[in-house]
């Protein structure tokens, strides 16, 4: 494994260097690669990659999918492409995004894919089953554990939104969140298409960072989630966007449409937070 800063501080020199709350989500979809790209646990490496070196300048994170290899068999080809970020672009974090959840030893075994096989920055999981699956991950205090909690998707009310108005599921993960985050490396998922909820999260976990998902083609409204999520120091929120990037041109002139694309949702953010802050 490589060494790098704690997950907190590479996300806060990410933010301050790059001028960026962007996340550029790494999804390889083989039937979507360009003419040129092989749809095969190669090709996923090498579109990820091109990717990645065309958008790097504008994201302070990004963000590999784990199902979109692990379906292709392309597990080594995965652990191959953190390597390569971590070399070449060492001030972008590299959150994993899995969802894991589960308890005792398997959790352990989770926690060591994570961290040890793929050597990622963060990881994203799911505390269905309750802290107890969680603590194995948070046992690395290094590393980020990015915990679901209102996520983007439409069904997720369903058992996120149960309980009272006054105390719905996904404000007791978040009280929780902010109990764990003592070494200020968790991190939620909040989806932009239910700002509201957003801001109740922000209200009762202050200090911990959210990871939004739901731009683009899910409809997130970025200015309410940004007059909502923004921290104390108008940080503390990470928007993840994929395929408007990744596929923004499927041909040739692909790595060109990523960065321009890449560029654009960077500023978009940039200047809707300047103007939600009043600046």
């Amino acid at each position: 494994m490589s060494r790098r800063p704690p997950f907190p501080q590479q996300l806060v020199n990410a933010w301050a260097a790059q001028s960026s709350l962007l996340c550029v989500g790494l999804d390889p979809i083989p039937e979507r690669f360009p003419n040129g790209v092989s749809r095969d646990p190669a090709g996923c490496f090498e579109f990820c990659r091109r990717i990645a070196d065309a958008v790097a300048d504008s994201v302070c994170a990004f963000k590999p999918q784990f199902a979109h290899f692990a379906a292709l068999g392309a597990e080594r080809e995965l652990a191959e492409l953190i390597a390569y970020l971590h070399d070449r672009h060492p001030h972008v974090p590299v959150i994993l995004d899995a969802k894991r959840g589960d308890i005792g030893s398997t959790a352990e075994r989770y926690a060591q894919e994570a961290f040890v096989r793929y050597d990622a920055d963060a990881i994203t999981v799911n505390p269905f089953l309750g802290p107890e699956s969680l603590a194995p991950f948070l046992a690395w205090q290094d590393r980020g554990v990015v915990v679901l909690c209102r996520t983007s998707n439409p069904d997720s009310a369903w058992l996120q939104g149960s309980g009272s108005d006054t105390a719905p599921a996904y404000l007791k993960i978040a009280a929780a969140a902010a109990e764990w985050n003592r070494h200020g490396n968790v991190m939620l998922v909040t989806g932009a298409t239910y700002p509201k909820e957003l801001g109740r999260i922000r209200a009762v976990a202050p200090n911990v960072t959210l990871l939004v998902p739901g731009l683009g083609s899910q409809g997130g409204d970025l200015r309410a989630s940004l007059a909502a999520g923004l921290d104390s120091r108008g940080r503390g929120l990470v928007f993840n966007v994929a395929r408007e990037v990744l596929y923004a041109a499927e041909d040739e002139t692909f790595e060109a449409a990523a960065r321009n694309a890449a560029a654009m949702w960077r500023e978009r953010i940039e200047l809707c937070r300047a103007d939600v802050r009043g600046l």
